[in-house]
């Protein structure tokens, strides 16, 4: 059977967020352009950058009509993906970071896949990138059944939405990126789509470069506000995963140590704030041979209301 598609109607929709990118902003654009599939839309969403990010959009755009430039106020990268989502028209939408690229036949391969497979969702590898060193990170589920990716999710899998093609129709006003997180925004992301019951597809090659840098654009120091956003991300995941108890479970001793580390960083939280709101998470981590015991000290003072003196001991973990 011939596939058929509307003029309006790319097959794929890229879309990347942009803040703060003018110093990689080609690298990435570039290797979307050189992809071996053609047939696709990309979707630059300036998340009212700064610099010269925004005017570096709308160059492209004028070379290439393929690329549509989105300029909006400055609300964070779960907004700028969101508007990218609202505005898409693909079949299928992947996103890409700004500061990332990617490889020539990411599109091609992961297009066939899906359409091989009648997938909605199809899985791949990534590198992570850190100067000269490149890794090779596979992301093969144990089994492609929606509740072993969503568990699985806590465990190797990446939360990322780099390296998931995913079809519109699945998700589309069902799994939106949360207002006013900008954090593991993706992973609750992922899980929303999850949720929707996609069938799930795993290609076993990796595409996407992860680009680890101290000053990555996306990300900012650690502050109060960063911290209040962690609790709220935590408390919207355990909303989406209080109907599965061993997803949760699991979610709890893989995020809650990255929030409560975080926390204490801050020194933000007074011993009252930080022991109400972390006191009953700790009994997933004080027990756990997972953790550091440093760790553990630090999550048995959110038990037991010890902030003070067991927060100096944060700065002792990787």
């Amino acid at each position: 059977m011939v596939e058929t598609k509307s003029m309006n109607m790319p097959r794929v929709s890229i879309i990347v967020p942009v803040y703060k990118a003018e110093a990689y902003l080609h690298r990435c654009v570039d290797s979307v352009l050189a992809q071996t599939f053609t047939d696709f839309e990309l979707l630059l969403i300036d998340d009212g950058s700064p610099d010269r990010s925004g005017e570096i959009c709308d160059e492209y755009a004028q070379k290439d009509s393929r690329i549509r430039v989105i300029h909006k106020t400055n609300g964070g990268v779960s907004s700028a993906r969101q508007r990218g989502q609202d505005v898409a028209c693909g079949k299928y939408t992947i996103h890409v970071d700004s500061d990332d690229w990617v490889e020539p036949t990411m599109l091609e391969e992961l297009y066939q896949k899906a359409k091989d497979d009648n997938a909605d969702m199809v899985i791949c590898d990534y590198y992570t990138n850190e100067g000269s060193q490149q890794n090779y990170i596979k992301q093969e589920p144990t089994k492609l059944d929606n509740n072993v990716v969503l568990y699985e999710l806590f465990q190797q899998l990446h939360g990322s939405c780099c390296n998931k093609l995913v079809k519109r129709a699945c998700y589309i006003g069902k799994a939106n990126f949360p207002k006013g997180i900008n954090c593991c925004e993706d992973l609750i992301w992922c899980i929303l789509v999850l949720k929707c019951k996609p069938k799930i597809s795993y290609l076993g090659k990796a595409y996407y470069h992860y680009m680890i840098t101290t000053t990555d654009s996306q990300s900012k120091s650690i502050s109060a506000e960063r911290s209040l956003q962690d609790l709220k991300m935590l408390h919207m995941l355990e909303s989406l995963l209080c109907d599965n108890k061993a997803v949760l479970i699991a979610m709890y001793k893989r995020i809650v140590p990255y929030v409560m580390k975080r926390a204490m960083k801050t020194n933000s939280f007074d011993s009252s704030y930080f022991k109400n709101n972390f006191r009953r998470y700790s009994k997933w981590i004080i027990t756990s041979s997972n953790h550091s015991l440093i760790l553990r000290l630090v999550c048995l003072s959110a038990a037991n209301g010890f902030y003070y003196c067991c927060k100096p001991l944060v700065y002792l973990m990787n």
